[in-house]
């Protein structure tokens, strides 16, 4: 793999992390919404990914996606909430904000790697040039 590539592939990779992120923090403010344009609580959204290619070879990340995750909605008892059924539940997120942390945590350092990678990539071409001297 060239050092071109490696920066292409850690590019790209930056890029799809920062979406995640983005995608998360999503997450975690709709973590009380119970209602939503389509009716019902808010979903927990799922950035997808899939591999990047250039002249047939592995070229790094991109996303392709955002599904909703089909886990059930949490029901809450509170009867006094503007959205509880007659029962007195409301259906809350299916967003679990630890679970999240974890995913921000592990795009953070995904994030972190990619960084170190074009960090030596660069270092490496700068050798080389004075090598070249």
């Amino acid at each position: 793999m060239s050092l071109f590539r490696s920066l292409e592939s850690s590019a790209s990779a930056l890029t799809a992390e920062r979406f995640r992120m983005d995608i998360i923090s999503n997450n975690i403010a709709n973590v009380n919404t119970t209602r939503t344009p389509e009716g019902g609580p808010f979903q927990r959204h799922l950035a997808v990914y899939s591999t990047k290619y250039d002249r047939g070879k592995p070229a790094g990340v991109q996303v392709v996606g955002v599904i909703k995750d089909q886990t059930p909605s949490k029901l809450v008892y509170n009867p006094g909430h503007p959205d509880a059924d007659p029962r007195g539940y409301v259906a809350m997120p299916n967003v679990d904000v630890v679970s999240e942390m974890v995913d921000m945590i592990s795009a953070a350092r995904a994030y972190e790697a990619n960084v170190t990678v074009i960090n030596e990539a660069k270092r490496m071409m700068l050798k080389a040039l004075e090598i070249g001297r």
